[in-house]
């Protein structure tokens, strides 16, 4: 850990928390990932259900991030709601979105919005998804329908979340142990519930075929959002493990390579680069090593180490060259006093990099709420507030409160 004694933060510095749509929402039915959970067979331990209710109780979801004592708020837009069959838009969801924003403004939080956080509508995945050229194009029409409807309150927005995610995917998909072809199973379960002969799920999509037209889909939907209303930058997020080289003849620059392939060269033409780091990955010349024997294991089962956010951010900052928003950062512990000890370490390494001269715009944590984790369920929780899946009460816990009392003092 760093010893650089706390600074004022920058000016315009954000502290905030995220959440997203579909995880956060509930009865995302519309959507890829909905399909995806309930059709047999699948690999998701559980469907999301009503997930937290935060479509229903977003006022009470703002209030509790304002009260902690943060000034931003990162959500997402949930393309299924908005479009829920091709060329058909609804106005009621942007009404609602942009009720969402409102309170945001109102209590004080500037909106950081995402247009995509891996889900897409059923219909999209069910004509192939952005496996087809055509795709960039649709995305980037709803890019422009959004905001049209939303950009004179949006204060930061960003195309994708986690534009590289499929290629970590790929990994799991390497690894041996079955998944790949249960992926498979899945989605061609999915296929015949559409009375398709395809569907293609973002998470789960071939790199191949799928990431060109995203990298076309980001340009496009990046120009749509810039023509307005509103005046914000737009940035694109990319999921960042610190990678360390051990040993000589190491292969960590072939594990970069692999890890954001096209993604570092277009996150240059972004207004800013969103960081998303949780851990590190260790790298022998053979390829990628287990974590330490008496490493301290998450949650999520990887490595705790907070110190990865030092790491990439640095490599942000020398591989991109973009404006840094730390957009997500956190940890899944049921253990309250262990995300206290993450987060301070991880915003010791955010200081350090402010000290020497980086230019490091946010700290976002994720996540605001306990909520749903994709193909793991509800079983994992990454919350600084502590939800009853059965009541949907949100209780902050210490952890919340320790973030907000910093966000609050003016130093870092």
């Amino acid at each position: 850990m760093t010893d650089a004694p706390r600074l004022p933060v920058p000016e315009n510095f954000l502290w905030g928390t995220a959440i997203s749509a579909h995880q956060s929402e509930g009865n995302n039915v519309n959507s890829d990932a909905w399909l995806c959970e309930t059709v047999k067979p699948t690999v998701y331990a559980e469907p999301s259900r009503d997930a937290c209710d935060s479509y229903h109780r977003y006022a009470e979801d703002i209030a509790i991030a304002a009260d902690l004592g943060f000034n931003c708020h990162r959500i997402g837009i949930e393309w299924a709601r908005i479009e829920p069959e091709q060329g058909l838009f609804s106005t009621a969801a942007l009404d609602h979105y942009r009720r969402v924003l409102d309170a945001c403004h109102a209590r004080g939080l500037a909106p950081m919005v995402t247009y995509n956080h891996f889900t897409v509508p059923r219909w999209f995945a069910a004509r192939g998804g952005f496996e087809v050229a055509d795709s960039a194009d649709l995305f980037a029409r709803f890019a422009g329908k959004a905001t049209e409807h939303l950009g004179d309150l949006i204060a930061y927005a960003s195309t994708f979340n986690e534009a590289n995610i499929q290629r970590l995917v790929a990994q799991l998909r390497r690894g041996g142990t079955g998944i790949g072809q249960a992926i498979d199973a899945m989605i061609a379960a999915c296929a015949r519930a559409c009375g398709s002969d395809r569907f293609s799920s973002l998470l789960f999509a071939p790199i191949e075929t799928s990431e060109p037209v995203m990298v076309d889909a980001h340009t496009k939907a990046m120009a749509a959002m810039k023509a307005g209303p509103g005046n914000f930058p737009v940035g694109l997020t990319l999921t960042m493990q610190d990678v360390q080289g051990v040993g000589k003849g190491n292969q960590a620059e072939a594990l970069i390579d692999m890890l954001y392939g096209p993604w570092l060269e277009t996150a240059r033409h972004a207004d800013f680069v969103g960081v998303q780091t949780y851990t590190r990955v260790l790298v022998g010349p053979e390829g990628r090593l287990s974590p330490p024997a008496d490493a301290e294991m998450t949650g999520a089962h990887y490595e705790f180490y907070p110190r990865a956010l030092g790491g990439t951010i640095r490599f942000a900052h020398e591989r991109i060259g973009r404006p840094i928003y730390v957009t997500e950062n956190g940890i899944c512990t049921d253990d309250d006093t262990r995300r206290i000890a993450y987060l301070d370490a991880a915003l010791a390494e955010v200081r350090q990099c402010l000290a020497d001269g980086i230019d490091v715009r946010s700290y976002i944590c994720w996540s605001l709420l306990d909520n749903f984790e994709w193909t793991r369920g509800y079983g994992e929780r990454f919350g600084l507030v502590h939800v009853d899946y059965k009541t949907f009460a949100r209780t902050p816990k210490p952890s919340a409160r320790h973030l907000g009392a910093i966000a609050r003092s003016g130093l870092i």
